[in-house]
């Protein structure tokens, strides 16, 4: 918007509705819907340095040998699967 009190708030959303040719609602709806999917976009995109990706290509093509623990669970897992 615009820090001009000599401006009323809804003119400059008006103003670009009319430049677009298009009502008031259906720009502000339209504007809301661009800045919800940008939102959901950021929150769902996860950014990596080069470094990052670097370390995470590794780790996908050379994972580290399974834990102690990671180990047991996955013989839990077996158990269970097999008792059904």
């Amino acid at each position: 918007m615009t820090d001009d009190p000599k401006v009323p708030p809804g003119e400059p959303l008006k103003r670009a509705a009319e430049i677009q040719g298009r009502s008031l609602t259906d720009f502000v709806v339209s504007a809301a819907q661009e800045a919800a999917q940008r939102a959901i976009e950021q929150g769902e995109v996860v950014r990596l340095s080069l470094a990052d990706s670097e370390r995470f290509a590794q780790a996908l093509l050379s994972p580290p040998d399974p834990s102690p623990a990671l180990e047991r669970a996955f013989a839990r897992r077996r158990k269970l699967l097999s008792a059904e």
